[in-house]
């Protein structure tokens, strides 16, 4: 085979620093445009983005040629550089240290866009942190 081929979604989440609740409604729009524009320009097309006031949910493929750590690395510097730029919040907008990304496959695409879709809904009865606990035991990952 003379070419190489992947195709690979990333559901990346992470969150606010010390999980303040930055990310209202009258700036969440700009942060997940910005965050979006920044994704197309590192060659990961976005799929969906959304999340609540103190974290995030990005689904994007993966730019083949950059690891998922210096994507995310790039994202969350940027954002939070335009962020405090812009003035969006009176605070300093930051994000707190690490992430989680998980592959998805083909088949759960959909299921995994409307669960990121359905964001404000789903947590009305389940907090942030909550999510993040279940997302560590579903995927078996051991955190230390």
């Amino acid at each position: 085979m003379s070419h190489s081929f992947t195709k690979i979604w990333i559901h990346a989440i992470w969150a606010t620093k010390n999980r303040q609740e930055l990310i209202d409604y009258s700036i969440e729009k700009n942060v997940y445009d910005y965050i979006r524009e920044e994704l197309i320009e590192l060659g990961c097309p976005v799929r969906i983005i959304n999340g609540m006031p103190d974290h995030v949910h990005i689904l994007f493929l993966q730019n083949p040629q950059k690891s998922i750590s210096d994507i995310v690395k790039q994202i969350k510097g940027s954002s939070s550089h335009f962020a405090n730029r812009a003035d969006l919040i009176l605070e300093k907008f930051a994000w707190q240290t690490g992430f989680a990304a998980f592959s998805v496959s083909e088949s759960q695409l959909d299921v995994v866009y409307n669960y990121i879709k359905n964001q404000k809904q789903h947590h009305l009865k389940k907090n942030g942190q909550d999510e993040f606990d279940d997302f560590i035991k579903l995927h078996q990952i051991e955190n230390k």
